[in-house]
């Protein structure tokens, strides 16, 4: 498997736009709306318009993941430099059902795109390797993410591994005071910073368990004390949150991890659907 291509610059600010400071927002938006204004001008240009020090603008660009300003204006210019138009189209009154469903699916479309640019593929290997070799796997969310760890454990009891599911606090503190090292734990928080989730990562960890964890925010609580960042991207729109719209981010991450953990362990997934079939077939008529 080879490495997806470094996100585009676009994309990675859509990434981590919420974080930013006030002044970083102004340079991003700058680059966002005017791509060809920072191709054609010097960190003393943009850094005076902007009214922010030049040292602040370099720092920007290495957050990025640039070396430098001069990185960023090759990027932007490699990259296609119309301005950024309104991605997810805000629906409005006027709005009729078919315009409401083509609007949603290209909102979809979109934040799977993003997802896909921003993933961290040696980061996927690693929990790729982590779940196959996991003696038990836990999977811990609150509220809609608890949705998607109850699908995650839907989907890796088809393989084989031992695998439970969580969504109550408590019952994710007690499952991780269980745990110990050769112990998977996944937690998917889409803010990073659920009061829940940090807490049970805490114990985890403390018993040596290997973390695992899925966020829309890359630097946050979970991304700091997980062993392992899977990273998605989504936009707010007035009658949809990033939340909603990252679960289907969150949703094809998991269907990922999946299909690689089978493929690598296919005989063993083989025998395990075989008895899986078997036993649920008398819910057939």
């Amino acid at each position: 498997m080879t490495d997806l291509q470094a996100p585009p610059c676009f994309t990675r600010i859509r990434a981590i736009y919420p974080q930013l400071s006030e002044k970083e927002k102004t340079i991003a938006t700058l680059i966002l709306n005017e791509p060809e204004k920072i191709i054609h001008s010097t960190i003393s240009e943009i850094a005076g318009d902007l009214n922010v020090a030049d040292a602040t603008v370099f720092r920007f660009c290495k957050r990025l993941g640039f070396k430098g300003y001069q990185a960023l204006k090759i990027a932007l210019a490699s990259e296609n430099t119309s301005p950024i138009t309104e991605i997810h189209e805000k629906i409005t009154e006027h709005d009729d059902e078919e315009a409401i469903i083509r609007k949603i699916f290209k909102s979809n479309i979109r934040t799977l795109e993003d997802t896909v640019q921003v993933i961290n593929m040696e980061h996927f290997r690693e929990a790729t390797k982590a779940l196959i070799s996991a003696r038990k796997i836990d999977f811990y969310g609150s509220g809609g993410s608890g949705a998607i760890a109850m699908d995650a454990h839907h989907k890796f009891l088809r393989s084989g591994l031992l695998s439970s599911c969580y969504n109550d606090s408590h019952l994710q503190l007690m499952s991780a005071a269980q745990l110990s090292k050769g112990d998977v734990v996944v937690c998917i928080s889409h803010s990073g910073t659920s009061k829940d989730i940090i807490e049970v990562l805490k114990v985890a960890k403390l018993n040596g368990v290997k973390t695992i964890g899925i966020t829309h925010y890359a630097d946050t609580p979970v991304t700091q004390l997980a062993d392992i960042s899977l990273l998605t991207v989504s936009e707010e729109t007035e009658f949809r949150s990033e939340a909603l719209a990252s679960r289907l981010a969150q949703l094809s991450i998991i269907d990922a991890l999946y299909v690689s953990v089978c493929f690598q362990m296919k005989d063993e997934v083989k025998t395990s659907l075989q008895k899986l079939r078997k036993a649920i077939s008398v819910k057939r008529i």
